[in-house]
């Protein structure tokens, strides 16, 4: 029997580096759930469908296959079998457009069986805002990641400045800040703690006293 671990968490919490590590340390799979929405944000667009159009991209939806391959240990996301579509969604405006679809309640019901069965196959850290809530509840592990608003817009803000882009760290804290109030607020999972898990919280913390922490969560658990 697969072992799941659900990690959830704010924007900029650092989960998705954090959870990638863990699972090279345990041996585990990692899944990027929202490398999902982006494909879909980014299919729609190329598609010339509107991603900010609940309705149209809904009635898309039937017109995408999403398939999730390990190829070397890396996860690649392959649209109607032959489009591997991993690499042109880590841009700005792909991170946009997965924010707006993965509102759409239509949107998480296409992708949950596909993340489930996923992860019924493997043992897996999965990262999100509501793999603990609603993709995983029965998850080994649940861990609620957070840290200080203005740490996490330092680090996103950081990010993005090594990536050549020109940010001011304002409106990085102001989008970070919308993001969480819209996650949070979202009528279709909401960003929340689950009951049982367990919570984290990395402010002042290095990379790896991070990845220390959460290990260390994990293995009193598994």
């Amino acid at each position: 029997m697969s072992i799941n671990i659900a990690i959830d968490g704010p924007v900029g919490a650092g989960k998705s580096t954090i959870a990638k590590e863990c699972a090279r340390r345990l041996g585990y799979v990692y899944m990027d759930t929202g490398a999902l929405y982006r494909a879909i944000g980014v299919y729609c667009k190329e598609q010339g469908i509107n991603a900010y159009d609940e309705a149209a991209v809904t009635a898309f939806l039937p017109r995408i296959e999403l398939e999730i391959r390990l190829i070397d240990g890396i996860q690649r996301i392959i649209i109607n079998g032959t489009d591997d579509i991993t690499e042109r969604i880590r841009t700005p405006d792909a991170s946009m457009l997965a924010s707006k679809v993965s509102s759409y309640g239509e949107v998480r019901t296409f992708l949950l069986d596909l993340q489930r069965n996923f992860a019924a196959k493997n043992n897996v850290i999965m990262d999100g805002r509501d793999i603990g809530t609603v993709i995983l509840p029965d998850a080994k592990v649940k861990i609620f990641l957070s840290a200080d608003p203005r740490e996490r817009a330092r680090r996103r803000y950081d990010e993005l400045i090594a990536k050549g882009q020109d940010v001011k760290f304002d409106d990085v804290l102001a989008d970070l800040e919308k993001r969480d109030a819209a996650d949070s607020s979202r009528a279709h999972a909401p960003l929340r703690q689950a009951d049982d898990a367990v919570a984290a919280d990395t402010t002042g913390n290095t990379f790896e006293q991070s990845v220390e922490q959460i290990l260390e969560i994990i293995k009193t658990r598994v």
